[in-house]
Parts: structure tokens; C-alpha cells; sequence
């Protein structure tokens, strides 16, 4: 709703979901009546996705392709890049072509939505580790900080009971200066910058680094 809201979308606009991964967010948006394409590059999401979808005969288009590969020239209404989706690679001109490909796949008058943890708000409550348990799961994180503040490592272990699985990623971190000089680098006219999904200011309380950003 926050993100409807935010966005002032109408049904049947259409949607692309860029990084959709499991389809969480493609999926809902096809429960409200967007028409609505997800894009990711790992495949096994994608199976999961269309599983879903098709067992509640929603149509979603889910495309196997790299974010910085795929462009369709002005098709769709709205971009969603959410929950830390962006700044995966090393070199940031590949960002840069990302948001290119994005900004030629909107049509005029589209708006593209990121939603992130923005440096400022990494700085703040930055831990080096922390652990939770959910469900019988315990999740240890352990995070480090390099590259003068521009780049952010992550390692999480996952136990349940006997087993043991471990993740790392790495990725580069904004603040919402920095995202919005690129943004209008690759085009876009007008970037307005959020603390969360529901439109609050971007200050000392904001929960995420939200932006909109207007071809």
C-alpha cells in the first residue's frame, strides 16, 4: 500500500521488478492488477516465482537476464529496485549502466523507485555482528566496512539444528547525495528522497534510503 501510495500508481500500469529474486514484491503487485515483468539472473528463484504465480493463476512475465544487460525502450510505467538490490559489482560504472538500461525502459513520465540501507543509516546503527533466532533458525551476521566507506561485506550462518549454511555478499553503499548526483547522471530529471516506503523524511530517523526518481 505504502509503495502505491508513494508511487501514485494506477491499475494496469506496468511494473518491472528489477533483481525480483523469489518474486516476493512482482507477485503482489500482479495480486493488485499491474501488469507486471520480474527480472532476475538466478534461475531457481525465477522457477519458484512462476510456481507461485501459477498456483494463483497470476499472470507475471519472469525473465532470466542480468541487470545490466536488460533494457526494453520505454515499457513500462515504473522500476522497482527494492530491499538492497543495487551496487553488486566492484567496477561502479556498471551501476551506472544499470540505471542507464533503466532509464531507457521507462517510458516518458516513469519514475524509478530504490529502496536501500543509505550510508548514513549504515553508519548510525552499524554492529559488527549480531545474531537472531526465528522459527528454530539461528542467524549470525557479521559485517565489515572497506574501500573508505563506499563498500560493505557480509557474512551470514545460518543453524538449524545439526546444519550449518553460510552466505557472503558484498556490496557497494550509498548515501543519498551520492545516488542522486548518479541518477541524474544517467538521466533522470527529478529525484525525491525518502526514509521509508510510506514518504517520511530522509533525517536522523529514517528507517531506509528510499528514492524516486523521475525520467
Amino acid at each position: 500500500n505504502d509503495l502505491v501510495q508513494l508511487t501514485g500508481l494506477r491499475v494496469p500500469a506496468a511494473v518491472l521488478d528489477l533483481c525480483c529474486g523469489l518474486g516476493r514484491h512482482s507477485l503482489e503487485m500482479a495480486r493488485r492488477g499491474f501488469d507486471v515483468t520480474g527480472v532476475d539472473r538466478t534461475g531457481v528463484y525465477l522457477q519458484r516465482a512462476q510456481k507461485q504465480a501459477d498456483a494463483e493463476k497470476l499472470k507475471v512475465e519472469f525473465v532470466q537476464a542480468d541487470m545490466r544487460e536488460f533494457c526494453r525502450p520505454q515499457a513500462f510505467d515504473i522500476t522497482l529496485n527494492l530491499f538492497t538490490s543495487f551496487g553488486y559489482f566492484e567496477n561502479p560504472a556498471e551501476d551506472q549502466r544499470v540505471l542507464v538500461n533503466v532509464h531507457k525502459s521507462l517510458k516518458p513520465g516513469g519514475k524509478l523507485i530504490m529502496e536501500m540501507a543509505g550510508k548514513e543509516i549504515v553508519a548510525r546503527v552499524f554492529r559488527e555482528r549480531d545474531w537472531n533466532e526465528e522459527n528454530g533458525v539461528i542467524c549470525l551476521e557479521q559485517r565489515s566496512i572497506s574501500k573508505d566507506w563506499t563498500w560493505m561485506d557480509n557474512r551470514w550462518i545460518l543453524l538449524r539444528g545439526d546444519k550449518r549454511d553460510e552466505f557472503r555478499i558484498s556490496h557497494r553503499i550509498y548515501s543519498a547525495a551520492e545516488l542522486a548526483a548518479l541518477l541524474k547522471e544517467c538521466g533522470f530529471s527529478r529525484i525525491d528522497i525518502h526514509g521509508n516506503l510510506a514518504g517520511a523524511p530522509y533525517d536522523h530517523t529514517a528507517e531506509r534510503l528510499v528514492v524516486v526518481a523521475h525520467k
